[in-house]
Parts: structure tokens; sequence; C-alpha cells
């Protein structure tokens, strides 16, 4: 019988699999009697050499009646729609090889083990792999654009197969209200925000240099990276070297594991931290604090305590639920009598472990823009509306919650007292739940941000801005524009803060 080449459009032409493979399965062409090459290749699967004119066949559907489709498992055409993105050169002769094979065995639709079957999951897997790998390690970098509203976001990209086009999609779905961007060395998907577009491969210089949001990605990478938890092999299985040159934070690698042995080494010899032994859930309150320690703001003792008095009688603090379940309280720090306070939402996990305001990843990244700023922190009262860590456990962390209404309102005395006592001239509240307990009502932080609102009570300007773990939170294309807008926001209370 005369050997069949079919020519098929593209990498990833399954219409043109299919619509041949129908053809040849109706013509009862066995699979070792067919050649897959590609239009733009001129060469087999096999590599051989070219076939002659008189042995080229191209099935056309104007020239042969569409044969009817073959009955093939469920699993089969799935498998084939994964495993084509493999850049396998003999993908075709497999699927083709494996349907044939379906038709003339009945039973092998359900052997499970079959050496033809199992190499095309394997394809399929490798392929899933990939798309994974793409949704994790694209990085976006911003480009100002002149003809359009808002920026660009592009991103370069090395995918192992042939994925771009099946992976744009999530893409699309997770940065809908972004115009994007994704160069690849093969093909390059594009959203406007309006429709999905595909063109030509790109070359690398043509994706944007590193912008000075990677700076703000790299220092909480490098805060969060924890030595004692360190397993090289794993991290490599999960984040392969190959990928590493289009990450940013792999530049941190390298030095963070060199450093882990010591650095663990560091913590050991340190020992545990001194802190204050979780408080019995169900200690009822007239026992655990002199009764003088519960009166009202204006109404009582706590208006007229010290800053330590009132950091002691906080620890036995039960006007909520939350103080059950926190390690201690964590209380104001800073001058007796500064210019200006800063209050934040609560405490996190780090806070709560250590006793003390804005020392964790938020708190890492305040001290940051403090520097930048050319302030001294030093010189201002940092504190919380809420003096618990609100929290629920997830496996072995605890994951932070945001405090209701009415446990921030059990809190509101504790700062009350905070300003009496301090009597600070301007105060920051980083947060919705900080503005609101300042203000006494409800303030929108994309509204407001950057203005001084007054205080009823006593007349305190109050600057309203975000939170910094709202920054950690934000995406990687955005993270720049949100901090330099933060530092924005801050400069305005730079007249408080002493020189």
């Amino acid at each position: 019988m005369l050997s069949r080449t079919i020519e098929l459009a593209n990498s990833i032409d399954l219409a043109g699999f299919r619509q041949a493979a129908r053809q040849l399965l109706a013509e009862h062409v066995p699979p070792e009697d067919v050649t897959w090459t590609l239009s733009y290749q001129g060469l087999g699967d096999l590599f051989a050499e070219a076939p002659s004119k008189a042995a080229m066949t191209r099935l056309e559907s104007a020239s042969a009646p569409e044969a009817p489709p073959p009955k093939v498992p469920a699993f089969f055409l799935p498998l084939c729609q994964t495993a084509i993105l493999h850049r396998e050169p003999r993908r075709f002769a497999l699927m083709y090889r494996l349907l044939w094979r379906l038709q003339h065995q009945p039973g092998l639709r359900h052997d499970t083990l079959d050496a033809d079957r199992s190499a095309l999951e394997d394809l399929a897997r490798v392929v899933r792999r990939d798309m994974h790998k793409m949704t994790a390690f694209v990085r976006f970098r911003t480009v100002a654009d002149e003809h359009a509203d808002g920026p660009l976001h592009i991103a370069w990209f090395e995918p192992d197969h042939h994925i771009v086009e099946t992976t744009a999609p999530f893409f699309q779905r997770r940065f809908t209200n972004m115009r994007w961007a994704i160069l690849t060395p093969e093909r390059c998907a594009q959203w406007d925000g309006a429709q999905l577009t595909f063109q030509p491969g790109a070359s690398r210089d043509d994706a944007p240099p590193a912008d000075a949001g990677e700076g703000l990605w790299l220092t909480y990478y490098e805060h969060i990276f924890n030595p004692a938890r360190l397993k090289v092999k794993m991290m490599e299985r999960e984040m392969p070297r190959r990928y590493w040159h289009n990450l940013p934070e792999a530049a941190l690698i390298a030095p963070l594991v060199a450093a882990a042995h010591q650095r663990s080494g560091t913590m050991i010899e340190q020992g545990p931290q001194d802190m204050a032994k979780r408080l019995p859930k169900v200690l009822p309150l007239k026992v655990s604090a002199p009764a003088q320690w519960r009166s009202q703001p204006g109404q009582g003792a706590r208006t007229t305590m010290t800053l330590p008095q009132l950091r002691a009688a906080c620890q036995h603090c039960r006007d909520c639920p939350i103080g059950g379940h926190a390690t201690q309280a964590v209380f104001g720090e800073g001058p007796v009598h500064a210019a200006l306070m800063v209050v934040g939402e609560q405490p996190g996990d780090q806070e709560d472990l250590r006793g003390h305001p804005f020392v964790g990843p938020a708190g890492q990244l305040f001290n940051r823009a403090v520097a930048e700023l050319g302030w001294d922190r030093q010189q201002f009262y940092v504190t919380n509306a809420v003096k618990h860590f609100k929290h629920e456990v997830r496996g072995k962390r605890r994951m932070h919650k945001t405090a209701s209404q009415a446990e921030a309102d059990a809190c509101l005395p504790w700062l009350e007292a905070e300003i009496t006592q301090v009597q600070p001239k301007a105060i920051i509240a980083l947060g919705a739940t900080a503005a609101r307990q300042l203000l006494g009502r409800p303030v929108t932080i994309t509204q407001n941000h950057g203005q001084w609102l007054k205080r009823e009570s006593d007349g305190v300007p109050v600057l309203i801005t975000t939170h910094p773990s709202a920054l950690l939170r934000t995406q990687d294309d955005a993270r720049s524009a949100a901090y330099a807008q933060w530092l924005a926001d801050l400069r305005h209370a730079t007249e408080h803060v002493p020189a």
C-alpha cells in the first residue's frame, strides 16, 4: 500500500489531525503506513527523507467526503487535547496508533496499563505540569502606554511546550481589569481588557527590564524566607532551576540558602523568646483585674492611668472573646508625649508572640517606609485599634481574621486612654478599622487616603492611609505604584515628626 504523508497546519492542529485520522480509518490505512508532518517542516516525525510529490497525500474536504467519526472511549479525546501540546515529534503517530488499535481491539479501552495509552498520558502529564508552572512563574512588569488610559503589563516566559494559547485564558480570568501581554519565543498572548489575541513569538529583548516594584517584592520574599524550614531539593522540584533566570526572586535564593545554616544556628543560640504566658480562657475578669481597671474613659481610672499602668491592665482585659485566644495583649509603644501617633488595625502573629506592635512583615514594610521618609520611629507612638490577635488555626498556621465592629468597640477605651495620655498633635490611621475607631464613623480608604480628617471629640487631625499589610497582598504588577502612593500619603505627616 502507498505510504501516506499527512501535512498538518501547525504544531497543535487537533482539528486537522481529527479530520485526517477519520479519513485514514475510513480507508483502512494502518499506522505504519502514515507519516505525519507539519506544513512548515517538510520532514516527517521520524526525520526521514522528504517524501516525493507522488507519495505526498493531503486530505482536502473538498475532494473527499467527510468520513464518519470513529467511536472512542471518553478518555481519548481529552487526552489528545492535552498531549498534542507536547513537543514530542512522534505524538501524532502515537495518537493515531492508539486510535487505530481502539477501533480494532475493543478490549483495549479497559486496559489502563497499555503502553501506547501510558505513553500518551505521560505526555499529557508533562504538559499539565508545564501549564501549572506558567501560571506560577509569570512575572509582569509595568510599561507606560501613552496611547491608552492605563499602563500595559508585560511578562516574558519560556514554556517547554506549546501551552500559551491553552494557558492564556487563566490570566484573562485572573487579571480581567488589567491590560497585559505575555511574550514567549514561539507564541505571544495579549489581553486588551476586552479581547484575547495571539501573535507570533518574540525575543527576550522585547520584554521590559526590571522595575521599581520588584524591590518591594524582593523585600517581602527575603523576610518570609525561613531558614529553619529550608529543603533545597523540594524547593528545586517545585521551582526548577530552568525558570530561575526569569524570576526576580531567584537572585536572592543562592545567598539565602548559603546563609540558612548560619541563620538557623543563630536562632538556636538565641533560645526561646520571653513572652507572656497564655492566660486561661475561662478566667473571670473580676478575678484577673481589679474592678477600677474596668471603668470607661471619662468615667473612672483608665483616663488617669499612666501608660505602664494601662499596659499592665490591658493584659487582663476580657471585654471581648479575642483576649482569651491570644498569647498576650500588644499595647502601644513610644514616647509618652509624642507629637505623632500611628494607629494600625490589630497585632499579627509575630506581634502576638513577641508582645510588640509592628514587628511582623507589615511592620517591617512600615519601618522601610519610615527610613525612606527620613523619619525616626522612636520619635512617635505606635499602637493598634485592637489589642489582641484575632485568628483561626489552619493546620500549623494561625491565619489573621479581621476583628468585628463589636470587638473593635470593646478595645476603644484602651485606645482613647492612650490618646489621653500621649496627647498627640496628629494621628496616622493605617487602614479602615483604625480610621473608623479614631473618627467614630466609617471611612473609605480609597476615597480619603492622603487626607486629614478631624476627630470630633478633641479636634486632633487624623491622616487617612492604607495599612501596610494591604500592600503585601497587592498583585506584583501593581505593588510598586501602591507603595509609591502610600509613601506620598505618609509624607503629609512629616511636619509632625521631630527633626
